[in-house]
């Protein structure tokens, strides 16, 4: 049997038999074997095959069938299974579908229920805000009322104060009728009983001032001590009668009033002008080798110590070659000059003898002189010079001349020159005592600080202030026709309350500073009760301009008047928010009207924003006046009650340019002044600065071709134009192209920086520049209304002038970065030394962030030096503005500085960087509580702390001061407990190093007294404070300050209203009285005008022999004296004496004043023969006036000795010396000062007896006793009770400048 292959042959089909329509061929290959499946197929479908074997087919047939079978049953369980597991599945997915749809709906249903709370949710914040709203609403509204409240109580409280005064001065006037004999009704009648005032004799109660009389001599003394700088015992009282004004003004609100402004006024030296120590050098041929050497070697010297205290340094000189050609600038120099120092050997020129003789002869008095006088045998002194000598000689009658007389080599005269300068200015120029130029500036900062308080002050800002206002009222523009704009501001001002801001409006230029203060000087005069804050803006990108300092600024000169500094918060936002609540709580403790100016206060940087105050109610006695210009003026503000300014008339125009003609005896033609009047009539040639410009102009051109210059001037149709046709002419008037071009620079430096630029660093930038040059030429910027100085600074005079060098010289402000990179440059210069003077701190930051350096500003205000300065100085927003514009936050801040210390600290090992350190510390303490982190503040402050005590010592008084600061955050963190017991440390502290009345002490008692009050313990607050204000009042009346006249000068007016009645007692009593109070305040021309009114009307009504008659004559005396007019103060002095001897007792006290006084002269003019029996004599007065154990009498012991000293009988002064010594210790104690002096004068005595070891002994008790004295006004007054005045009267006077022979 073959196989199935066998039966095919090779290629042949085989057909497939079902189906065979749709069958296919298919050719199979010979070596493919089919097996079963193949056998099966033709078994079962196709026919049989010929020839194929039956029995094989049926078996392989057989054999597939069983295998068919177990296929076919396993298909059919595997179709079952699969089908069940489908419909399984199904009903998965039904049920799935049905939880779908569910879920669905859920979701459905969810997002409608969130819907629905996402509408209730917005409805509900709508409904809050609309409530926060309307809280807000009825908040305002409900303030506005409260203040409007306010307003008509206060309103009405005060037409009832006025009705009771004027019912007072009734009953006062009907009193006085009937004092008079006029019987008007019967006095048993009245039912004001308490009104009533009896005329008194001289010297008791009056209706006007209350208080009793300063009966003690010491308070007199203290109160003349305010203006005068007498030393010694003998000077511890006035010239003026003890029976003037003291006897009317309550010792009370004199104390108050002083020690008030003591706390928070800062002091401005009045011997410097413009914050600059300008020492004038007037030299010869023969002394130029030590002018030399003292300016290469000392001068810088000089510079660094004026510099560390806050003021600049020039020396000014003109050499002889070119002296001639300086005329003008000369006397200028010298009027403004600090000190002159005249350096002679044997030869003078004319110009060294026409400085001499204004300096020196005509006004020795004006400032301090020092006279250096090479001697040598070899050359004997010319005539000239002998005779220039002898003037100078008899001019210095006072004997106030510094001579330095050496015959050494040049460079020892220089050092001789140097150390008198230095003593000079220190003593007499800044107020310090004692000349240790050593003495650390920051501990002399600190002194400062510490008599301040908390409140940080710029003296540079304020002395800007006043200089601005100095010069506006000084400007001959001022002479212009206001009365009429100043009738109609005292009507707007006199309106009834509430009354918004007025505004005085104008053009640039149209005058409105000089309106406003002109005003301010004339309601000074007039209404002295009214409390007047005045601001003058400058540019807007100066810091005049900037809006938190002025705020600032106005609330501390606000606070300054009342007695509570304390709240007054650093933070700039607090600041301006807080300025409308101080004023309206201070306003209703002040008795007068309040009147704040501010002039230009468009140029406020975002003024309407930080000027909201304005909008609101001002309390009932406050009026603002702001001046802004026309143009642009905000909106909002133009609905006020305004003033403008209208241009100038023909006659206005005429008077102005006729008022600057007259300045220099300069006349113009008929014909130029009608070209001018034809000129100025358009509105931008007929205002003020215009025609002051166009007069100066011509002036200053006059040499020229008039016709032809008048004739260019009028061309121009602008201020604008005007200006820079001046800054053209002004740079051809200059001699060389290389002048121009340095005029040029100035102006474009003044322009680029933020205030100015001082002299001293003008001649930095440009060292070929000489002195006379620099003088010269702003000499004739400042007469071209272009420049001007303040405050030590070269600043633009008006915006215009601003803008006109702008545009002319910087191209519209494109090439200003060149210029500030110049001062950047300078200033980082003075940076890289370790000079980090107020100028430094000023520019430097601000000069960078114009530039839009961050790195390099970050760098500058990570020099701790420099945020040290900005910050003490008061300008804490302005420091803040820098590191918000580098992009810090408080924290970031806060770590870089704490990284910076701790980088400086590595390199302190000296006990002064440790001390620095110490202040720095502190300083950044400070600055982070104000930022309002306490947290962060804690830590450098403790830090400081601990520098101090290890570095210093546990009980040294900075220890006491990094105490308080550190109770100060404490209290911030009402962490009570812990501030308490830091504030009696500090005190204690204090009191241990300076003694118990001491103003540290009382700081310490006013913040404790804060702390309880807080605490609400209010009796024990209240006992503190009683105490500090004890002690203040004490303390204000040794320091004496300035603003100490401040009462004074308001209760002039109520003295002034009694003067216009006819010829009285009172009116002359009154006049006396008035005519003390000018002579107090330094204006002897009208003290002169009032004593001699009253001097002759006493002679009319009582008679020639009265003794008031003698108090005029002794006033009168005084005041000659001070004027050094001894002739004329003796014959008066002499007749009072008469008068007295006559009409009162031998030991009346009057008596004894007058022959002091009197003897006082006699030794002023070196009689001593004849000081001695009325020293004598007033002795006696006063052992049986006020017995012989009186600190009076110890005085006048004091007196007579000193004048036997001068006479060399030593023998007689010991005895007196002796007595006094007891007396003072009797009844003043063993550490007063008084004591101190007597053991001093007593020491010297010694010496001068040649009894050495107990003149040692005695010294060292008197320092003892100097060094357990307190500290002074800000460490730099001199002690009233200071015994140099009296070591100096045993030596004897100062010996006048001689010529040797």
């Amino acid at each position: 049997m073959g196989t199935a292959s066998s039966l095919v042959s090779p290629g042949e089909v085989i057909e497939d038999g079902y189906g065979g329509e749709g069958g296919e061929a298919c050719e199979i290959p010979v070596e493919v074997k089919p097996k079963a499946r193949l056998l099966r197929s033709s078994f079962r479908r196709g026919p049989r095959v010929i020839g194929a074997s039956f029995k094989s087919t049926g078996s392989v047939d057989l054999e597939y069938a069983a295998e068919y079978e177990r296929l076919r049953k396993e298909y059919e369980i595997f179709r079952v299974s699969k089908n069940n597991e489908i419909s399984s599945m199904q009903k998965k997915e039904a049920k799935l579908d049905e939880e779908n749809k569910r879920l669905r709906a859920e979701l459905q249903a969810l997002q409608k229920t969130y819907q629905k709370i996402l509408r209730e949710k917005e409805s509900a914040l709508e409904a809050k805000y609309q409530a926060m709203e309307r809280a807000a609403t009825f908040e305002h509204d409900r303030d506005k009322v409260k203040r409007q409240f306010k307003i008509f109580r206060e309103t009405k409280e005060k037409e009832i104060q006025d009705l009771l005064r004027a019912k007072r001065d009734l009953e006062a006037k009907l009193q006085q009728l009937q004092a008079q004999g006029i019987q008007v009704y019967d006095p048993h009648d009245s039912d004001s009983d308490d009104n009533q005032t009896t005329v008194t004799a001289a010297g008791t109660q009056c209706d006007y001032w209350t208080g009793g009389a300063l009966g003690s001599e010491p308070s007199m003394g203290s109160m003349m001590q305010l203006q005068q700088t007498f030393r010694g015992p003998e000077f511890a009282h006035s010239l003026i009668d003890v029976e003037g004004p003291f006897a009317n003004v309550s010792r009370d609100d004199w104390d108050a009033a002083v020690a008030t402004l003591l706390q928070v006024s800062p002091h401005v030296p009045q011997a410097l002008w413009s914050n600059t120590v300008r020492c004038y050098l007037i030299f010869t041929q023969e002394t130029k080798a030590e002018l030399d050497i003292f300016m290469k070697k000392h001068s810088s010297v000089l510079r660094k110590m004026c510099e560390g205290l806050g003021h600049f340094y020039l020396n000014v000189c003109f050499p002889e070659e070119t002296a001639a050609s300086y005329v003008v600038e000369r006397k200028q120099e010298l009027e403004r000059s600090s000190v002159c120092v005249l350096l002679l050997k044997s030869t003078v020129s004319s110009s060294a003898v026409e400085d001499c003789e204004e300096a020196f002869v005509k006004n020795p008095d004006g400032h301090p002189l020092v006279l250096y006088l090479r001697t040598d045998e070899d050359h004997s002194l010319t005539g000239p010079t002998r005779q220039l000598l002898e003037r100078v000689n008899a001019a210095d009658k006072a004997g106030k001349i510094k001579v330095v007389d050496h015959s050494g080599s040049a460079e020892d005269g220089a050092d001789l020159i140097h150390a008198q300068l230095e003593r000079v200015i220190r003593q007499e120029l800044l107020g310090f005592e004692g000349a240790d130029v050593e003495s650390k500036d920051s501990g002399i900062e600190e002194g400062r600080e510490e008599d301040s308080g908390d409140v940080l002050w710029d003296l540079h800002d304020e002395q800007d202030q006043i200089e601005s206002y100095q010069q506006a009222c000084g400007s001959t523009t001022s002479q212009l026709g206001f009365q009429r704009y100043i009738d109609r501001l005292n009507d707007m001002i006199a309106a009834p309350p509430p009354t918004p801001p007025l505004l005085v409006s104008g053009g640039p230029g149209s005058g409105k500073s000089l309106l406003l203060s002109k005003w301010i000087e004339l309601q000074q005069k007039q209404t002295p009760n009214t409390l007047f804050l005045y601001h003058f803006v400058g540019h807007p990108l100066s810091t005049s301009s900037e809006p938190v300092l002025i705020i600032k600024r106005l609330t501390v000169k606000l606070l300054q008047h009342f007695w509570s500094i304390s709240g007054l918060s650093m933070e700039p936002s607090k600041i301006l928010e807080e300025f409308p609540r101080w004023l309206e709580r201070l306003s209703a403790r002040h008795q007068g009207n309040i009147i704040i100016i501010i002039d230009s206060i468009d140029q406020i940087q975002q003024a309407e924003r930080h000027m909201k105050w304005l909008i609101d109610p001002l309390p009932v006695n406050v009026r603002v006046v702001v001046s802004v210009n026309v143009e642009t003026c905000p909106q909002a503000w133009r609905l006020w009650p305004t003033l403008h300014l209208d241009p100038l008339s023909p006659r206005e125009v005429r008077s102005v340019v006729n008022a600057e003609c007259q300045t220099v005896d300069f006349k113009l033609t008929k014909d130029q002044e009608k070209k001018l009047e034809r000129h100025c009539r358009s509105a931008s040639t007929c205002n003020a600065l215009y025609v002051t410009l166009l007069a100066r102009m011509i002036i200053s051109w006059s040499c020229w071709s008039q016709e032809k210059s008048m004739e260019q001037f009028l061309q121009c149709p602008d201020t604008m134009s005007l200006y820079r046709l001046a800054l053209k002419m002004a740079l051809s008037s200059l001699n060389n192209d290389r002048e121009r071009l340095v005029m040029r620079e100035i102006l474009c430096l003044v322009c680029a920086s933020h205030n100015g630029v001082s002299e001293s660093e003008v001649l930095d930038l440009f060292p070929e520049l000489e002195v006379p040059v620099l003088s010269s030429m702003l000499y004739h910027l400042n007469r071209l209304c272009i420049v001007t100085l303040r405050c030590g600074l070269v600043r633009f005079q008006h915006l215009q002038a601003w803008e006109a060098v702008r545009l002319e010289f910087l191209g519209g402000g494109s090439s200003s970065a060149t210029y500030r990179e110049k001062l950047i440059h300078y200033f980082s210069q003075q940076l890289s030394q370790d000079r980090v003077t107020w100028r430094v701190a000023d520019e430097l930051p601000w000069l960078l962030q114009q530039q839009e350096d961050r790195t390099n500003l970050q760098l500058s205000l990570l020099n701790l030096f420099v945020s040290q300065n900005l910050y003490k100085r008061g300008h804490f927003s302005e420091l803040l503005a820098y590191w918000q514009y580098v992009g810090k936050d408080k924290s970031c801040m806060a770590s870089e500085y704490f990284d910076s210390l701790k980088h400086y600290e590595k390199n302190c090992e000296s006990e002064e960087s440790m001390t620095k350190l110490a202040n720095l510390y502190e300083t950044l303490g400070r600055f982070l509580k104000d930022l309002g982190l306490p947290s962060q503040a804690v830590a450098p402050l403790q830090r400081s702390l601990e520098i101090r005590e290890t570095a210093l010592d546990p009980d040294h008084p900075s220890v006491a001061r990094s105490l308080h600061q550190l109770a100060a955050v404490y209290v911030q963190w009402k962490k009570y407990g812990n501030a308490e017991q830091l504030y009696k440390q500090a005190m204690e502290i204090s009191e241990n190093a300076y003694g118990a009345e001491h103003a540290s002490v009382a700081r310490e008692l006013e913040s404790l007294a804060m702390l309880y009050q807080k605490q609400n313990k209010y009796e024990q607050a209240e006992r503190l404070r009683k105490r500090s204000v004890k002690i203040r009042q004490k303390t204000a009346r040794q320091k004496g300050h300035m603003y100490g006249f401040t009462l004074l000068r308001r209760k002039t007016l109520q003295l002034e209203e009694l003067t216009l009645g006819k010829d009285s007692a009172d009116c002359a009593k009154t006049l006396n009285e008035l005519g003390v109070l000018y002579y107090l305040q330094k204006n002897l021309d009208a003290a002169k005008v009032f004593l001699t009114r009253s001097l002759e009307m006493r002679q009319r009504v009582l008679g020639p022999d009265h003794p008031d008659c003698a108090q005029s004559l002794n006033n009168l005396a005084a005041l000659h004296t001070e004027r050094r007019d001894y002739e004329t103060a003796e014959d008066m002095y002499e007749r009072a004496l008469d008068i007295r001897k006559k009409a009162l007792s031998p030991d009346h006290p009057s008596l004894a004043y007058t022959l002091k006084h009197l003897a006082m002269l006699y030794k002023r003019r070196g009689r001593l023969e004849k000081a001695v029996p009325l020293y004598e004599l007033s002795l006696e007065i006063r052992e049986k006036s006020f017995g012989p154990k009186h600190p009076s009498v110890a005085t006048a012991l004091v007196n007579l000795a000193v004048i036997y000293c001068q006479m060399k009988k030593h023998s007689e002064a010991l005895p007196l010396y002796e007595r006094a010594l007891k007396v003072y210790e009797d009844s003043l104690g063993r550490s007063h000062p008084r004591v101190g002096e007597t053991l001093k004068n007593l020491a010297v005595l010694s010496y001068e007896k040649g009894d050495f070891e107990r003149a040692a002994e005695l010294y060292k008790r008197a320092m003892e006793i100097k060094e357990a004295e307190p500290s002074l006004v800000c460490g730099n007054a001199p002690s009233r009770h200071s015994s140099s005045g009296d070591t100096f009267s045993l030596r004897g006077p100062a010996p006048p400048p001689h010529a040797p022979r």
